[in-house]
């Protein structure tokens, strides 16, 4: 197969050339394009992307979109993601950025695309590739209401924004610890304070709260791309753990998307069984394995 790669950088003009593969399996597709309408909404809102973001449209030699990814993650060292593409897209992808001199030193996305690209990256620049990190992608089925827990689920206020981010921060040092790094090495990747509060006012971040009306738990959900929204950051703080609250969070906001009328996935870190057995209690089921992937000297 001939496969040809078409850069953009606007993300308006990535999603009218994407948008129909995109579209198509929209669970699969769900991180490149809600970061996609992201972006374009801050830009039609007058905020300026970075320059060096680009937006990948893959077609093959008819013409047929065939794959798709982005760079446009604001953390360092700012890796790729990639949807799901031929593998000779995915190795001419890394031998274009070799070209062209721009230094990738980490991959994100989807199996086995992730892989044969980081793979050509390590064989041109040299070195070895190491996962950061194996994730799953799932969608609920048929929600499965867990056992009730006392409390109820409130949408997070802009005054909260400081334990918003304090709880998105746990989280991602969480995540670290799970996948064998020093926690705090993934903190660049918390949302900075405007991007919270953007969030908390598009009313899409919930504090669990006990009958004393104090938080316990936090549930956040990505605005909707193509009838999919996803959820997560799932943080219980350690200390409130075991009591039900995540799951009565996360089933409630998935029952809350679900009658906007949008399809529900989430992502879990395959180095936690107690979160993948959670959300399979609920009903979630898995749909593609993903990976993190960094190249090492």
């Amino acid at each position: 197969m001939t496969v040809t790669l078409h850069f953009h950088a606007d993300p308006v003009e990535f999603l009218g050339a994407a948008g129909d593969h995109l579209a198509a399996d929209p669970v699969v597709n769900t991180v490149v394009a809600s970061v996609a309408y992201r972006m374009a909404a801050r830009r039609a809102d007058g905020i300026a992307l970075p320059a060096d973001d680009w937006w990948l449209v893959v077609r093959d030699d008819s013409g047929a979109v065939v794959g798709a990814g982005m760079r446009a993650a604001p953390f360092p060292p700012r890796p790729p993601f990639l949807l799901p593409m031929p593998t000779e897209a995915a190795v001419a992808l890394a031998r274009t950025w070799h070209g062209r001199g721009e230094r990738v030193s980490a991959v994100n996305g989807a199996l086995p695309a992730v892989r044969a690209c980081a793979d050509e990256v390590a064989r041109l620049r040299g070195g070895r590739v190491e996962v950061a990190q194996h994730t799953r992608l799932h969608e609920l089925d048929t929600l499965v209401p867990p056992a009730p827990a006392p409390g109820a689920l409130r949408l997070a206020g802009e005054d909260e924004v400081d334990l918003v981010g304090t709880w998105f921060g746990a989280f991602m040092a969480d995540a670290d610890e799970q996948a064998g790094r020093p926690r705090g090495a993934s903190a660049h990747e918390t949302p900075d304070r405007d991007d919270l509060l953007r969030r908390i006012r598009s009313g899409r971040v919930w504090f669990w709260t006990d009958t004393a009306g104090r938080p316990v738990h936090l549930t956040a959900a990505n605005p909707t791309a193509f009838g999919v929204a996803r959820v997560g950051p799932v943080y219980t703080p350690p200390q409130q753990r075991g009591r039900g609250w995540a799951g009565n969070a996360v089933a409630e906001v998935s029952r809350l998307l679900r009658a906007e009328g949008a399809r529900v996935c989430l992502f879990t870190n395959q180095a936690n069984p107690t979160s993948n057995r959670l959300y399979a209690r609920l009903g979630f089921r898995p749909v593609v394995d993903m990976a993190n992937l960094v190249v090492v000297p």
